[in-house]
């Protein structure tokens, strides 16, 4: 974007502490993702056998896993950083900024005024306040996506798709695993019947201690300790030699001095932004994990195309958040779109249920899938597909046929239904599950 702006005869200044690529290329989504194939791989190892294949034993080399990942992604940030060397718009300040004024920000020790700016600060993980943590040597999603020696066994604090995803990870290649998190299911603000697969398959490999929450950390030696007490007041004590906190994340939007600039926050202190992504202060616009309505890198990516059309184009187009989907990199992955039944159950919406599951396919009963599903949520009266969720093998790409569903024409149940799918294709779960609406 920044050099769109200056393209069009814009100064620019492009400011970030750390470095350039930001929390997605750095820390995020692309190095856990490139982690999480090694993760997968091992999963297709160890079901070879299923097929006929007989595998005589394989070796992981956990440095080499990560080299690989961080040599990339170091690689990428520095050639981002690269490009801005020599120019003098945009101009590049690699270093920490506050608010000062209205429209005047401290960057190191100078101070730069600007008649447009966008806020694209993203988030950081929260550290509950667990006594003894603090100081006690615990990781962040941050350090564990760099670590080089495997831990023998992990103890996750939180159950979203963070914890869930390096659990993944870590487990799959044989850390053992131990999840405490305070829901009774796992990445609980899915739908619930996904939710509930997940954390029975996950129940199967790990060992799980939901509705529960700790209570105290302790360092001993190398190890940690930590207490932790069910819902129904029982105690116990989980030994590991690797902590990782991952309850979630907050905007940076504490750090930046927002009230000099007279720019408003919520109560969890995300950015307030119309749908054009104005703040309270004309000319200050913002964007991303700091505004707080879809935390994820593709939701960022299109907010940014209407953040060109508005701030350089001055077009001020209301940002089309329709059919904005995630997924969950997990084994099995996860992939959704729209609302969930407990959603619609709270809006007491008129709607009706599809499901069906993969091992019912021809090509799930080939792959022997057998804990996949695809379940839409469909308005009653119009056929609208109002959500869609799948749990299953490559479920982040069979929920696009959803997505383009919903977010073309009429956004019918029958696009799906009166298309036709490729036998014996995974893709036919998708449409047995449309036509199962009722």
């Amino acid at each position: 974007m920044t050099a769109e702006a200056a393209s069009h005869g814009m100064k620019v200044a492009e400011i970030e502490k750390g470095a350039l690529g930001g929390t997605c290329l750095n820390r995020g989504c692309i190095p856990s993702k490139m982690l999480l194939h090694s993760a997968d791989v091992v999963e297709t190892i160890k079901r070879a056998g299923l097929f006929g294949i007989r595998v005589n034993g394989y070796k992981v080399d956990f440095p080499s896993i990560v080299k690989r990942v961080t040599e990339q992604v170091d690689g990428d940030s520095k050639n981002i950083e690269n490009s801005f060397k020599g120019s003098k718009n945009p101009v590049l300040y690699h270093e920490k900024c506050e608010f000062v004024g209205k429209k005047t920000l401290k960057v190191g020790d100078k101070e730069i005024t600007a008649d447009k700016i966008l806020i694209a600060a993203g988030s950081r993980p929260i550290i509950p306040d667990i006594p003894g943590l603090k100081g006690s040597g615990f990781m962040t999603s941050e350090e564990a996506l760099r670590l080089t020696k495997q831990p023998k066994t992990m103890t996750i604090i939180g159950g979203g798709y963070i914890a869930a995803e390096l659990a993944h990870f870590y487990g799959s290649l044989g850390t053992k695993i131990n999840i405490v998190h305070r829901n009774g299911v796992l990445i609980n603000r899915e739908d619930r019947d996904i939710a509930q697969r997940l954390t029975d398959i996950f129940r199967q490999k790990y060992n799980l201690y939901t509705d529960s929450e700790p209570t105290k950390v302790s360092k001993n030696g190398t190890g940690f300790e930590i207490a932790i007490k069910d819902k129904n007041g029982k105690t116990q004590i989980l030994k590991s030699d690797a902590l990782l906190v991952a309850v979630g994340v907050k905007p940076y939007s504490d750090v930046l001095r927002l009230e000099k600039a007279g720019v408003k926050t919520d109560e969890k202190g995300h950015i307030i932004v119309d749908e054009y992504l104005r703040t309270s202060v004309d000319g200050i616009y913002a964007l991303g994990d700091i505004i707080g309505k879809y935390q994820f890198r593709h939701s960022a990516n299109h907010e940014a195309g209407y953040a060109v059309e508005n701030i350089i184009h001055g077009k001020q187009v209301a940002v089309d958040y329709t059919a904005m989907p995630h997924a969950i990199f997990t084994s099995p992955q996860i992939g959704s779109v729209g609302k969930t039944e407990e959603q619609l159950k709270s809006e007491g919406a008129d709607y009706l249920v599809g499901k069906y599951e993969y091992i019912d396919t021809a090509m799930g009963a080939a792959i022997e899938d057998r804990t996949g599903f695809v379940k839409f949520l469909v308005d009653r009266k119009t056929g609208r597909i109002l959500g869609c969720h799948i749990i299953g093998t490559e479920a982040a790409a069979l929920v696009h046929e959803a997505i383009v569903a919903m977010k073309s024409g009429s956004g019918s149940i029958y696009n799906i239904i009166n298309s036709v799918h490729i036998h014996p294709a995974l893709s036919e779960v998708v449409s047995r599950a449309a036509y199962s609406i009722g």
